[in-house]
């Protein structure tokens, strides 16, 4: 027999990939945040759609500058990802704090992050939802991988503190990309 699921847990069923970091830069002082509220909406060119709460530090930088980088970390990475994501950039300087590498991007301000096995430059290409849902429409610009890091695994939030990591690969006939 089913039984009824509060609509206040939908997310933890349809969270849309993994758990990311988007990093931004103002006035030479860079940012990072943890995010797990992101989609693909497009392949070429390579459309990203991220929600950033107004009322995080991230919001401020990312409206100003118009460009972030979304550092996409390893499994081994997770306890600090989730103490960055419990903290504010207006109180603490989280690259210092959680002993992160920046390393400079080609195409925008925001740093990539060499601990991660995938970082993607990216602008704000999109405006128009961010007003009402804080709902910013990413064009990659570039991306980089660390080829030292095989096989990466990655986590998902399921909500309260309660993560998955990926696991095994299987391949099946398909015509989807």
């Amino acid at each position: 027999m089913l039984k009824q699921l509060p609509l206040r847990n939908v997310y933890r069923l349809i969270e849309p990939g993994p758990v990311v970091l988007l990093t931004t830069a103002v006035a030479d002082r860079a940012n990072v945040m943890t995010m797990s509220w992101h989609m693909m909406l497009e392949f070429e060119p390579a459309l990203i759609a991220c929600v950033v709460s107004d009322r995080n530090y991230s919001f401020v930088a990312l409206s100003k500058t118009k460009e972030c980088v979304i550092a996409i970390p390893p499994v081994k990475l997770a306890p600090k990802v989730v103490k960055i994501g419990n903290c504010s950039g207006r109180d603490v300087s989280k690259f210092k704090e959680f002993g992160l590498t920046s390393k400079p991007a080609q195409c925008v301000s925001a740093p990539l992050i060499a601990e991660c096995f995938a970082n993607l430059e990216c602008r704000v290409t999109d405006t128009r939802l961010i007003k009402k849902y804080c709902l910013f429409v990413l064009e990659v610009l570039k991306g980089w991988t660390d080829p030292k890091q095989k096989e990466p695994r990655t986590i998902h939030h399921h909500g309260y503190g309660k993560f998955v990591v990926d696991g095994r690969t299987i391949m099946l006939d398909s015509k989807m990309r």
